[in-house]
């Protein structure tokens, strides 16, 4: 989907979504504004950055890990997710490897944030481009 130097996709004035940045794109997401970061991966997924907490710590971003199965959506994690953006100073930007969780997890966010309905959820993932048959998604939805 995405790669690290690809701009992040914008769900919200206030979520951005994209894949797994490097440390000069960390450093660029702290000069754009970007305040968090919101880290869906496993740190045993290949190619992670190893050092990314010290990374965003460094550009000044709030940084927080909740590794989601790729695969198979969580929903205990998933409001783990939205509890801690709760206290994460805003734009936050979501990263996954590609970012098919990152998008999911931007727009469930999104949702929750504005009381959205089901449809107004389905049609904002059909407009940004997001896979209602994404496992977390397609949770999110049924429940």
């Amino acid at each position: 989907m995405s790669q690290a130097n690809d701009p992040p996709k914008q769900i919200s004035e206030d979520f951005y979504a994209g894949g797994q940045p490097d440390a000069e794109t960390i450093q660029h997401l702290a000069e754009q504004g970007f305040k968090s970061i919101v880290n869906l991966r496993s740190p045993n997924e290949a190619g992670t950055l190893s050092d990314e907490q010290q990374q965003a710590t460094d550009a000044g971003l709030e940084y927080v890990n909740v590794p989601l199965s790729p695969g198979e959506a969580d929903d205990s994690l998933m409001a783990k997710v939205l509890w801690k953006l709760e206290d994460l100073p805003k734009p936050v930007f979501f990263h996954c490897g590609a970012g098919a969780r990152a998008l999911a997890l931007a727009l469930i966010a999104l949702a929750t944030q504005q009381g959205l309905n089901r449809e107004q959820v389905i049609a904002k993932a059909e407009e940004i481009g997001v896979n209602v048959e994404q496992p977390h998604l397609k949770s999110f939805l049924e429940s």
